[in-house]
């Protein structure tokens, strides 16, 4: 995840890049509306439903937290995505050759996000300014090794290759008609592959993000431009466009290219408003609306592609800076929130990054689950029309309509069914409804449209309807379903068992493997398996003779385990004329038949565990519903069978509200992957090394903690000796940071509020400073960049106190410091009593009285400090707070 937020001088590359036509373009204005179908057939039953809120949990929209391999999701916010970064050069490795690729790290994450029911939404980069922590900072394949010039931005300390090369482009063009090669038509009938939600368009700048600010077109700063011409914009654009026809596309900006590209928009901003010249204005909302003339939408509006939403989805990141606040006003904004209301109606945004509100945000707090419903799509089906009685063959029609943002915009399959009293779905038809049909009932209207406040009619109400044949199924009475087929069904544990060897997740993990999330609809008559009631229908059917199945088999148990078999046996079921056998079902699939109610599988292979089901056979082959499922782990286990050693040395040390732990690393015969961090008998963290900080616990608290270490086939040694920590009282004051690793900086981007940090062009910690000893030390030689979101009133405060030294002294003068629209050299902040800030080689705490320097308390937004004056030294910051 990024350390730092673009300032605003990036407005300046933003607007360079839009494509020449957006001089003379104009607001494309509202979207003409979807021509109405057919409607209802009236000769048929009409059968209504009532309205309910859909679940918080759905596919392909609401919140993304990043995917950490071995993080355990089912603790996020409810959702059907993770978001996640890959460098270039972990799918391109190979020297010799930019047409090579090895997808393993790539196949692991999709694996992985599948084991919790997710899709995956990321982006491909060359730059990384320090890496993310689990991927590369520098993404360049080696392939282009001496074939292009490579260029340094300094501010970043990144490498930028000549994106103009031929080479270059050539490498970028054969990775993306590779990827869309092998994921884009992976899926059933040439769909996308079912792991896949969303690809944010990378590869050109930081982070992927389309601009190597400050080396970009802006030339008045003195720094060279590194970023690719438009017309090489125009071919990687293309080549996306060309190559993909079921991924959904996004990218930054609609850059050269983008003009008419099945290509939609991602705000890495959303819905931020950032102060620049003493005014604070949103990065999201157009100028209408008190918007820079930057602003995601603002800038669609120059292109006339603020419709792009209709076919081409719209996602983001909520700003790292208010992602935990997100939703404190809905449905306004305050502070440097934007109207959030406004801001997901008007991008008609479906998803978004939202890290800390993913992991923070409570599934009771109303306001976020209004904000996350309004989000992209929100189907109800008001009406279907069919008879209560079929025979032959008989017409079903199912009304929806879509009261969210956005469409649903995969092409997922519809499916009828009929369900008996037991439960059992004995018969499907696949549709061919086309779901992305179902537009938006009402659309809001920008201001520059002039077309009048408030809402316009849009979509309509859709009819689907089909007809099915009852033939083969037995006369009787049952429940006219329907549900939408989540393709991530298809990646089951065995097809995640099966996988190769260079790709495959370890046991540990396939075994956290969770159901799909349905495709809710937001109707009362849904269950939480995803099926839709539609209402009592009897069939005829064309059966002869015997036409009743029988009875579902009772008490399925494991009687005994091998190494290498299951015992298994059930109570017998009943049936009009007579069981003659019973199928026994493993992980879905049929491995043997019994006549009687006992089964063994044999042939296992040691440590596994697999689910297991019987159904009910009559001579006419009626079967029967499912078994409960049961499950069975054979003893011992395959291939490494050895569990690490037990962790030593664990000590803790508490600070604010955390605790930092280390341990000496475990040995294994094969190899440790991680450890496991148990707080009591809480596991609270899967670290790959031997060190942890657990934070946001409560002051003057008694913890007690334990380690185990964990290889890669699942093995767990013995806990650890135990460690007992008691967290220290909560300081006077509001604490903004005290730099104690409790959170971690700057890995947590978080300060001691829980709101976001992060550093720049630091000469240590890769730019972004070390804490070293319980403070935070900034190397700096003419260029430096701090930040720490306050986001609080500070109304009840008087002083901004930094506890700090500098290693020489006389610093002051080096660096400014903003704070609540006011920006100086630290040298000119007044004290009490006239004096000046100043610098010496002891710690001191500097008090700096907020309304005699004219500091916003009320609006205290972001504190910074930038070293831009020509210094070279060290300081060193033991603690922020206010008092």
């Amino acid at each position: 995840m990024r350390s730092l937020r673009i300032l605003a001088a990036a407005a300046t590359l933003v607007l360079s890049l839009l494509p020449a036509s957006a001089a003379t373009a104009a607001p494309a204005g509202p979207p003409p509306r979807p021509a109405a179908g057919p409607g209802p057939d009236t000769s048929l039953t009409t059968h209504a439903y009532t309205y309910a809120d859909a679940p918080l949990g759905q596919p392909l929209k609401g919140f993304a937290p990043y995917l950490f391999p071995g993080d355990n999701l089912s603790t996020k916010y409810p959702g059907g995505l993770v978001w996640s970064y890959f460098a270039l050069n972990e799918v391109m490795k190979d020297p010799a050759s930019c047409a090579v690729f090895d997808w393993s790290v790539f196949e692991k994450a999709l694996d992985e996000a599948a084991v919790w029911g997710r899709q995956v939404a990321f982006r491909f980069y060359l730059e990384y300014p320090g890496g993310s922590g689990t991927h590369p900072g520098n993404g360049i394949p080696p392939c282009l090794n001496g074939k292009m010039a490579l260029r340094t931005n300094g501010f970043w300390g990144t490498v930028s290759p000549d994106y103009d090369d031929p080479d270059v482009i050539a490498a970028l063009t054969s990775f993306i008609n590779a990827f869309a090669q092998r994921y884009d038509r992976a899926g059933p009938g040439g769909t996308a592959d079912p792991r896949i939600g969303f690809m944010s368009l990378g590869l050109v700048g930081l982070w992927g993000e389309w601009h190597t600010w400050p080396y970009d077109r802006d030339a008045a700063d003195g720094y060279p431009d590194l970023m690719p011409t438009d017309a090489t914009i125009r071919t990687i654009i293309g080549a996306y466009d060309a190559a993909f026809s079921n991924i959904q596309l996004e990218v930054r900006y609609p850059l050269a290219g983008t003009e008419t590209a099945n290509i939609g928009f991602h705000d890495d901003s959303w819905p931020y408003k950032e102060w620049r010249g003493g005014q604070l204005k949103g990065m999201t909302l157009p100028m209408s609306m008190n918007g820079w003339d930057d602003a995601f939408l603002q800038l669609q509006l120059n292109t006339g592609t603020e419709n792009r939403w209709t076919t081409q989805s719209i996602g983001g990141e909520a700003r790292p800076e208010i992602q935990g606040s997100l939703y404190t006003d809905w449905p306004n904004g305050s502070n440097q929130v934007d109207d959030v209301l406004a801001a997901t109606e008007l991008t008609h945004i479906t998803w978004m990054i939202n890290q800390t509100g993913a992991g923070g945000y409570s599934t009771s707090d109303p306001k976020v689950a209004a904000g996350v419903r309004k989000m992209g799509y929100n189907l109800h089906i008001p009406q279907a029309n069919f008879n209560a009685t079929a025979a032959g063959t008989f017409k079903v029609g199912v009304t929806m309509q879509n009261t969210g943002v956005a469409p649903f915009y995969y092409p997922w399959t519809t499916v009828i069914g009929l369900r008996d009293a037991a439960g059992t779905i004995v018969k499907t038809w696949d549709t061919s409804w086309d779901l992305r049909q179902v537009q938006p009932l009402k659309i809001r209207a920008f201001p520059d449209w002039n077309a009048g406040a408030g809402y316009l009619d849009y979509g309509r109400p859709v009819n689907f309807s089909t007809t099915l044949s009852t033939a083969g199924v037995p006369a009787g009475s049952y429940s006219l379903v329907l549900k939408v087929r989540n393709p991530l069904e298809t990646v089951t544990p065995a097809v995640l068992r099966a996988r190769p060897a260079a790709s495959r997740l370890t046991d540990w993990v396939i075994d956290q493997w969770r159901p799909t999330l349905p495709l809710s609809f937001a109707n009362a008559n849904q269950g939480t398996d995803g099926w839709v009631n539609l209402g009592a229908v009897s069939t005829s059917g064309t059966c002869t003779g015997d036409c009743v199945a029988p009875s579902v088999p009772a008490g399925l148990a494991v009687t005994g385990v091998t190494s290498s078999s299951v015992g298994l046996s059930w109570s017998p079921s009943t049936d009009n004329v007579g069981v003659t056998g019973y199928q026994v079902l493993r992980d879905g699939t049929q491995v043997g038949t019994a006549t009687g109610t006992t089964f063994t599988d044999t042939g296992r292979p040691p440590g596994q565990t697999s689910q297991y089901t019987v159904r009910a056979v009559d001579a006419a082959g009626n079967v029967s519903g499912p078994s409960a499922a049961v499950s069975a782990t054979t003893t011992g286990c395959a291939g490494d069978c050895t569990a690490p050693t037990a962790p030593t040395g664990l000590t803790a040390s508490a600070g604010g509200t955390g605790v930092s732990l280390s341990w000496s690393p475990s040995t294994d015969n094969v190899g440790v992957t991680g450890y496991e961090v148990l707080r009591g008998s809480t596991l609270v963290g899967t670290p790959t090394g031997t060190s942890f900080t657990d934070t946001g616990l409560t002051p003057s608290t008694v913890y007690t903690y334990t380690v185990k270490a964990r290889d890669a086939a699942g093995n767990r040694s013995p806990a650890s000796g135990a460690v007992t920590v008691t967290t220290p009282a909560a300081p006077a004051g509001l604490l903004l940071d005290d730099f104690d690793g409790s959170p971690a900086y700057p890995s947590a981007a978080q300060n001691d509020l829980g709101r976001w940090t992060g550093g720049n062009c630091f000469l240590d910690g890769g730019g972004s400073g070390v804490v070293t000893g319980g403070a935070l030390s900034l190397r700096y030689d003419n260029c430096g960049w701090f930040g720490s979101d306050v986001g609080v009133d500070l109304s009840n405060r008087t002083y901004l106190v930094i506890r700090v030294k500098g290693a020489a002294g006389g610093e002051q003068t080096h660096f400014n410091l903003g704070l609540g629209g006011t920006t100086k050299v630290f040298a000119d902040y007044t004290l009490d009593g006239g004096a000046h800030p100043a610098l010496t080689t002891s710690y001191q705490d500097i008090r700096i009285p907020l309304v005699a320097n004219g500091i916003s308390r009320n609006s205290p937004s972001q504190l910074t400090m930038g070293f831009w004056y020509g210094g070279s030294s060290t300081i060193t910051i033991d603690s922020i707070s206010f008092v």
